[in-house]
């Protein structure tokens, strides 16, 4: 029932969604080139004939998993998916994974190349202005490309020149990463607290900053916490003129006030709407920033219900955001290894000293958050079964814990806690972004003439979803990497470069 309803709603969304420009797919995934020196440490399986045998594929539709099958790959696209019995034509490289599990490469739709740093951060919590946003150019693409994110969309960018020239660098062959949807510079109102930002006037200079940068070659856009309900429709139409689609992280602006402008896509679940903020003005985002909108949202209420229709009808998407939500939760605490271990010393300092202070907070403040992380799980869940397109990033930020790769297949796990089966987390983080996007012709799911993007795991996802953690081989465009070196490369350096 789940599946039949989330697929119609799928077809709805990317027929009636504004149409993606016509060069966009191209843009995303560019014809491959030959890997230059730097990028060849880290190859594993050079292109070619490849025979994955005796696999467990999970093909990203929440169909049932295939067992013992072959993959056969010919340079960047998968050329048939067999029985384990049938031939496999001459000259094929045979990879014998037998005990594996094949998954699509991730599409992670909301995977920053920055991460979050805190100046002069104290015990009490008190760090000096400005909050500072580092670039990750060197490590953030290497860690989602070693745990199986092939595909991303940036969803706001600090340095957007700096995102568009490592595109193209990964584009030809000269650095390690996935395929990247570039988003522009956060669409951030005159009010902005982020230093990092431009802040937006008005309407005129909401249209043009879209034009601009539509022109140097961004490829979709964001809005942000205090742009206006004028500046965003502004925003809304330049980049659908240009056949563009536009997400928000919104806060002056209410989900069903965006969902009337037009906007295609909400970020981070349910969390940010500020629609019943106790004292909320029009156009400024409370100081609460929605936490009393979501708190007493009943989620098989009436309210709930209203907001969720009004979304679907008006076929705008959300991106689920668990794992920068996560640490905020007392059930939620655990520290992961690999995360830590790829984080440089101050970064791993600070984030425990954030996290320190979440946990030692008044009991009825926990308590309260508690409340707003069941009620986020529950409302994404009924998005979906009411026939909604969910789909998944972990938002590297917040707490500073949350590292690129690690956290989409954290996601992953999250919406199994959410209520959601294996397969269709599954799914929710890979064809589902694809679809938004515009090209699940090409990624998204394992099928004959598609790309060859794939992830090789230990294990059985569909029975323990902590098997998805334990990344074997990644294929990107039909070359097999290697995630312990493109691990290794950057182990104690996120947060730094």
């Amino acid at each position: 029932m789940l599946a039949k309803f989330a697929m119609s709603a799928v077809l709805a969304a990317a027929l009636s969604a504004p149409a993606i420009a016509g060069n966009f797919a191209a843009t995303l995934l560019p014809s491959p080139v030959a890997a230059s020196n730097e990028v060849q440490r880290y190859i594993k399986v050079p292109a070619g004939q490849i025979a994955l045998r005796h696999v467990r594929i999970i093909d990203g539709t929440g169909a049932a998993t295939q067992q013992d099958r072959t993959i056969l790959i010919v340079q960047d696209r998968i050329r048939a998916v067999q029985d384990d019995g049938a031939p496999i034509p001459s000259g094929y490289k045979t990879l014998d994974l037998a005990g594996s599990t094949v998954l699509p490469g991730i599409v992670g739709m909301h995977d920053h190349i920055f991460h979050i740093a805190r100046p002069n951060l104290e015990e009490n919590g008190h760090f000096d202005s400005p909050l500072i946003v580092p670039q990750m150019t060197f490590a953030a693409p290497r860690l989602y490309l070693a745990n199986g994110v092939t595909t991303i969309r940036t969803t706001g960018s600090v340095e957007p020149y700096t995102d568009l020239n490592l595109k193209h660098a990964i584009d030809k062959g000269e650095l390690p990463g996935p395929h990247m949807d570039v988003t522009g510079p956060y669409l951030e109102g005159a009010t902005s607290p982020f230093i990092v930002m431009h802040r937006i006037q008005n309407t005129d200079d909401a249209r043009r900053t879209v034009a601009f940068w539509a022109d140097e070659g961004a490829t979709s856009f964001k809005a942000y916490m205090n742009i206006t309900r004028g500046e965003l429709k502004a925003a809304i139409d330049e980049a659908h003129r240009r056949g563009l689609k536009i997400t928000g992280h919104l806060c002056a602006v209410t989900y069903d006030e965006a969902a009337d402008l037009g906007i295609d896509n909400l970020e981070h679940g349910f969390f940010v709407n500020t629609a019943n903020d106790p004292g909320r003005q029009p156009d400024v985002c409370p100081s609460t920033v929605g936490a009393p909108t979501i708190e007493n949202m009943d989620p098989d209420g009436l309210a709930a219900k209203a907001l969720i229709a009004h979304l679907i009808s008006r076929h705008v998407a959300v991106t689920s955001t668990l794992p920068a939500f996560e640490p905020l939760f007392d059930e939620h605490s655990s520290l992961y290894a690999k995360s830590l271990e790829a984080m440089s010393r101050e970064a791993r300092e600070g984030y425990l000293l954030v996290r320190r202070r979440l946990m030692n907070a008044p009991e009825q403040a926990r308590k309260a958050r508690e409340k707003r992380w069941r009620n986020d799980l529950a409302l994404e869940r009924k998005f979906v079964d009411a026939g909604g397109l969910l789909m998944s990033g972990p938002d590297p930020t917040s707490t500073g814990g949350i590292v690129p790769g690690y956290g989409d297949l954290r996601g992953i796990e999250l919406l199994v806690e959410a209520g959601f089966t294996p397969l269709e987390a599954v799914k929710i983080a890979t064809l589902n972004g694809a679809i938004f996007l515009g090209v699940a012709d090409r990624i998204g799911s394992i099928a004959p003439g598609k790309n060859a993007d794939l992830i090789i795991v230990q294990g059985d996802p569909s029975q323990s979803i902590a098997d998805i953690e334990q990344v074997q081989l990644v294929f990107k465009d039909g070359v097999g990497y290697d995630p312990d070196k493109l691990v290794a490369s950057v182990k104690g350096h996120f947060g730094q470069y």
